[in-house]
């Protein structure tokens, strides 16, 4: 479970889709062709479907596969006051040799770096729905999802979480996807 900065996640996304025609693997990339939308909350999305809070959405390349594999809702997996290796339980927290088992309490991941993962990933659908036609740039829902208590929820540091989740525009990740964008948008002419 390896955070990639934005630059070399969008670098692969990019090569690997020029190359193979294809997203971290996904070869059959779904692309929204009609307006049709559903209403969800105060947003709309383009598909009712997508991954629950679980080991797989800590990363941004795992919600960027589900992505363009057709999913549009997306709950991120659960971040706690507790996290990291202050768990206490045994690391990885996945076994994925065959199956894939999953321990309950467990992120593989500190709260701000899973905070840089979905900001990234949201950040990169963004750009990918708009200059590979996937869909609209709107089409798509982050659902959050914190625990477990409510002395946990209510911490500086979940708290701190919730506001970022709300309006990422102020991070350090936030303007290193900027810059990327705009850098990228001046080498290939694109706005």
């Amino acid at each position: 479970m390896t955070p990639i900065p934005f630059a070399e996640l969008m670098q692969w996304v990019l090569a690997e889709y020029k190359n193979q025609k294809t997203i971290f693997g996904v070869t059959d990339i779904y692309r929204h062709e009609n307006n049709k939308t559903l209403p969800i909350f105060t947003e709309q999305i383009e598909t009712p479907f997508g991954p629950a809070a679980g080991p797989h959405t800590q990363l941004a390349q795992n919600l960027i596969a589900a992505y363009v594999g057709g999913s549009r809702f997306f709950e991120v997996k659960t971040v706690q006051i507790t996290d990291g290796e202050d768990l206490p339980v045994s690391k990885p927290c996945i076994a994925a040799e065959d199956e894939c088992y999953n321990v309950e309490w467990s992120t593989e991941l500190r709260v701000p770096q899973a905070f840089e993962e979905y900001v990234k990933a949201w950040f990169a659908i963004k750009l990918l729905s708009k200059t590979l036609g996937l869909g609209s740039e709107n089409g798509f829902v982050f659902n959050m999802s914190v625990g477990y208590d409510l002395a946990g929820i209510k911490s500086e540091k979940i708290n701190k979480y919730i506001d970022g989740m709300k309006d990422a525009s102020g991070s350090d990740v936030w303007q290193e996807c900027t810059a990327w964008a705009r850098s990228r948008a001046k080498t290939t002419g694109t706005k």
